[in-house]
Parts: structure tokens; sequence; C-alpha cells
């Protein structure tokens, strides 16, 4: 009799650990006609971003012209974007494709893990982006001294970073949470939000850890960069010349355009209290900073900008002569 009993609780232990040995992702639809229209869209997608990031990079770092500050900034954001579209879209291809939803434990944590840190990483360098766009347009003449090779080497590394360690600390809680027998997300990849949600464990201090990351990350950022943009329209405005307005909104209009766009929906998703919280809706904005974001970013700063035409021009004519 013991020994049924031992052999009920193994197995009644097995059970248990077997659900959180991985999770089940809902994903966009569950309609298999819908399924593969969203397959061939995404692949779309996912190739446009890589290729457009892939060619903005290559001309920046081959055009001497567009080897300044703004351009070394834009080429890290580049980095960001084709890793953050890469941890969450390949995975949603493979299953769109083969109608497989799950995900193991330690691969969701990973996914989390790395999109986190992308996203930090995108706030942070949006707002020094327009840091640079403020030095650039209100002290033209000190811009050279104030945005030299070090600091902005120095300002890339720190981002980077502080985007690290930010993930590996959410990370490093969600690790010590219990998910009992739940394990079904309703998301297309592994997010914080969802994951928080379905814990069984007291969560308290991930969401202190997320609250305090949110207003540095979030608030912060956001604060930061609509402070840069408050004394930027404020000189372009002083601007006497029809031209030199123009010139200078030129200059950080594509900035402001790729903020408005991530900011509002990170902001959205992250900053609200848990009770809040609309995991339909929230999946469905979530592609606007995790898919759509990485697209529009290359496309957006390539194609209202003279410099980088020419450097695309040149570089065409690189690569024809070599071939």
């Amino acid at each position: 009799m013991k020994n049924m009993k031992d052999s009920s609780y193994n197995n009644i232990e097995i059970q248990n650990k077997g659900a959180i040995l991985e999770f089940i992702l809902v994903g966009l639809s569950t309609t298999t006609e819908i399924q593969t229209s969203l397959f061939w869209v995404f692949i779309l997608i996912y190739v446009i971003a890589l290729t457009a990031n892939f060619i903005l990079i290559l001309t920046i770092c081959t055009f001497r012209k567009l080897h300044t500050p703004m351009y070394f900034f834009i080429v890290n954001l580049s980095l960001v974007n084709v890793i953050s579209i890469s941890v969450t879209t390949p995975k949603l291809l493979f299953r769109l494709w083969t109608r497989g939803k799950t995900i193991s434990f330690y691969g969701c944590i990973a996914q989390s893990y790395l999109f986190i840190w992308t996203l930090g990483t995108e706030l942070l360098l949006l707002s020094f982006m327009a840091f640079d766009r403020y030095v650039a347009i209100c002290n033209p003449l000190q811009y050279t001294m104030i945005m030299r090779k070090q600091v902005c080497a120095s300002i890339a590394i720190g981002v980077w970073v502080v985007g690290l360690v930010n993930s590996s600390t959410h990370s490093g809680l969600i690790l010590q949470l219990s998910f009992c027998n739940a394990n079904v997300i309703n998301h297309f990849f592994c997010d914080i939000p969802p994951l928080l949600h379905l814990s069984c464990s007291d969560i308290t201090l991930n969401e202190i850890v997320l609250s305090s990351s949110d207003v540095i990350f979030g608030i912060g950022c956001c604060g930061l960069t609509v402070t840069s943009y408050f004394f930027i329209i404020r000189a372009i405005f002083r601007i006497r010349s029809t031209e030199g307005k123009k010139k200078a909104f030129s200059t950080c209009s594509s900035h402001f355009i790729v903020v408005s766009i991530f900011y509002s929906s990170v902001i959205y998703t992250y900053i609200r209290p848990s009770s809040a919280y609309s995991l339909d809706q929230d999946k469905h904005i979530a592609l606007l900073y995790s898919v759509v974001t990485p697209v529009a970013n290359p496309i957006i700063y390539s194609l209202r900008n003279k410099d980088f035409k020419e450097g695309l021009r040149a570089l065409t004519k690189t690569i024809g002569l070599l071939s």
C-alpha cells in the first residue's frame, strides 16, 4: 500500500512538473485559412525587415559622408530591430506553418529575455537620438565637441548594457515563479505581462520591479525625448528663413515619426496596472513594436533622407562594378 501511495505521489509530481515544462502560445488566430494567410504576410514582413535593415547598415558603414553621430545611432537601432524581429517572428512563422503552439519553458524565458533586452535598448537609443537632434539644431557650433566619437561609443555601449541588466533582472524574477497547471499564454510570443498573469505565485516583487523599470525606461526616456523636441521646435520657430525651417524639420521629422509609433504602443502595453490588461487587445498592439517598427524604421529613415539616398546609389554602383 505504501509503495502504491509513493508511486501515485510520484506520478502526480511528474504531471505537475510536466505542466510547466512547456507553454502553449495561442497566437493571433485559430482559423486555418487565416493562419495560412498570416504566414505569407509575416514571412514577407520579416524578409523586408531584414533586407531593409542590412541595406541601411551596409550603406552607412561604406559611405563616409554618413559617418556622423546620428547615423551611428541609426546603425545601432537597425541592429536592435534585426534582433527584435528575429526573436519573435521565426517562431511565429514556424507555428503558423506547422500549426504547433508549444514552446519549452526555458525557450519561453529566453524569448522574453531577448525581447525585453531589445525593447529597453531601443527606448534608450531613441531618447539619445532625440538628444542628438537637440544638440545639432539648438547647439550646432558645439555639436562636434558634445557628440564626439568617444561620447557616442560610450552611449551605445551604455544603452546595450543597461538594457541587458534590465532584461536579466526581469528574467531572473520570472524564473522564481511557479506556474502550477496554467501554461496557456494568450499571445504570439512570451512577453512579461501574460507570463505574470499565468503565475500562481506572489508576483508583487515582479510588479514592483516592472513598474520601476517602466518609470525609468518608459516615462524617463519619453520625458527626455519630449523635452528634447520641445527645445527643438522652439529653436526651429526662431529660424527666420523658410528654407532653414524646412531643413531643420527634415532632420528630426523621421525620428519623431518612429518615436511616436514606438513609444505610444510600448507605453500602452506596459505602463498600466495589471488589472487593466486585456491580453486579446495587447497581443495585437504588440505587433506595432515587435513587427511593424523594425520594418518601418529603415524605410522611414532612408526614404526621407537625401544623404542616405546618395550613399545607397554609391553602394549600388560599387556592387555593380564588383559583379
